[in-house]
């Protein structure tokens, strides 16, 4: 009989006692914990095992070696890819010589993003913490992580700025301001590393500086002050730190558009006379909204690049071709504007390149015939033109999470779900005007924002909406008010 009133005393007590409760919830979050930080190390350990050492893009190849060409000192960085990702690379190349360097720094922002997210949602909704690392697997991030692209650093900085201040942004001023400096350092870094995020900049900067909450009054006030800082960033550091040499890559912006206006508009744009059958071919066949290479070094027109570097007579990089660029934008705008929307729709809408495929085609390509990376590019040729990799889909899928976020912008989940959206939308739209290609990568911030932004998003929407009856699983704090509340109520009952 005592033992029997024993064991009723004990279950009682587990089942009310706001102690035993607050106990058996510390210890379920913390095994959560634990599956958790297993599933983040487990994913990786298979993005290592599939990527690895990285695979050194053609854009990759001429960074590098504008990076040991800086360390030499024989030579100025060229200003053609990010000179500020060259030097970033020579610094850290001694731990992995080659691409294994900036394979392992872009594995683990990307990773320590990701577990970042998964333990903050850990404080609010289990399930939501364990689905985090897998949402990391999905292709469209994924398929990207080794590949050495200045377009996936620069996401994965943004994205490890934006998340390390979301894990402080209720933490007290002194650790926080740190986290704060380092953000805004990467921030800075994003935008050396892609000039055309400047106008994204001012979301994300923001944020940093403001965690907690989202105020568009605010925006509003920085938003033009941040777009100059960031914009006189770029040649401060290129050409006054770093002393890199202009080869003018925004020129090749200027080809573009000189080529589909010519092609719209039916008259010759280029500050030269072409023959009547390059004239001809740059009114038809010549113009490809998917790239701008086709003036380069692709057929059938690489003729137009070689006449613009003709050596004794350059126009390419001079004042001529700007000129040629502002009379023909001003005498044609309408054909400037197709040309543009053509090349837009074909970014958001189109199928477009997704892995640089080719590039192991060759039966002596080890990386391209890994038995471990090989199946990952037979999901990508499966893949590869369905709506997942269309940018149009995620950059409405970014709307549409910044606004289910906007009733939530003055809790810090809210503001992080905003600020990295809206700054993914804002950096997208900037390729209407100094898009060149059509590649999928260039949407990859885009990508990245739209996962962690929803994240963030739901996790708001559990905290405006916790339900003790929906419980333990889907709200993970839900236990632990629970435990406080019974705590607060039990201490102020009165004894009888």
């Amino acid at each position: 009989m005592e033992r029997k009133l024993s064991m009723a005393i004990e279950e009682s007590a587990s089942d009310n006692d706001p102690i035993w409760r607050t106990a058996g919830a510390k210890h379920r979050r913390a095994r959560f914990g634990w599956l958790v930080l297993l599933l983040v190390a487990a994913g990786c350990a298979l993005t290592w095992l599939v990527f690895y050492p990285g695979y050194a893009t053609v854009d990759a190849r001429y960074v590098y070696a504008d990076g040991q060409v800086w360390k030499s000192g024989a030579e100025q960085i060229g200003d053609w890819q990010s000179p500020v990702m060259a030097v970033l690379w020579r610094l850290i190349d001694p731990i992995a010589p080659g691409s294994a360097s900036m394979f392992l720094l872009t594995l683990t922002l990307y990773w320590l993003s990701f577990g970042a997210l998964a333990f903050i949602a850990l404080k609010r909704s289990r399930a939501l913490a364990l689905a985090t690392p897998f949402l990391a697997l999905l292709p469209p991030t994924f398929f990207f992580v080794g590949m050495i692209w200045r377009d996936i650093l620069f996401g994965v900085i943004w994205l490890a700025a934006a998340v390390i201040v979301f894990a402080a942004a209720e933490r007290s001023p002194r650790l926080r301001r740190p986290v704060q400096a380092v953000a805004l350092l990467l921030v800075a870094i994003g935008v050396l590393l892609r000039p055309n995020a400047i106008f994204a900049t001012p979301f994300l900067a923001a944020y940093v500086i403001w965690p907690t909450r989202f105020d568009l009054k605010r925006m509003a006030i920085v938003f033009v002050p941040a777009v100059i800082l960031s914009y006189a960033l770029v040649p401060l550091v290129y050409y006054g730190l770093l002393d890199a040499k202009r080869q003018n890559p925004l020129h090749s912006i200027l080809v573009f558009d000189l080529g589909g206006i010519t092609r719209f508009s039916g008259e010759n744009q280029f500050p030269v006379a072409w023959s009547a059958d390059q004239a001809r071919l740059l009114a038809s066949t010549c113009y490809n909204p998917e790239r701008w290479d086709t003036y380069w070094h692709m057929p059938p027109c690489p003729f137009v690049m070689q006449r613009l570097e003709r050596p004794d007579d350059v126009i390419f990089g001079t004042r001529r071709l700007t000129a040629a660029w502002w009379h023909a934008v001003a005498a044609h705008p309408f054909a400037y504007l197709e040309h543009r929307a053509t090349f837009m729709w074909q970014f958001l809408a189109r199928s477009n390149l997704v892995l640089p495929v080719w590039d192991w085609l060759d039966p002596s390509s080890a990386y391209g015939h890994s038995p471990y990376f090989t199946p990952l590019v037979a999901l990508h040729d499966v893949l590869q033109p369905t709506l997942l990799f269309r940018p149009g889909v995620w950059l409405v899928l970014a709307i549409a999470v910044c606004g289910v976020a906007w009733r939530t912008r003055s809790t810090p989940a809210g503001a992080f779900a905003i600020s990295v959206t809206a700054s993914a939308v804002a950096y997208v739209m900037t390729f209407f005007f100094v898009g060149l290609a059509t590649d999928f990568r260039y949407a990859y911030w885009c990508v990245l924002a739209t996962l962690a932004g929803g994240i963030a998003a739901m996790l708001a929407r559990c905290r405006g909406s916790a339900n003790p009856a929906r419980g333990r699983w889907f709200s993970g704090a839900s236990a632990d008010q629970d435990s406080r509340a019974l705590s607060s109520a039990s201490a102020s009952a009165p004894r009888t």
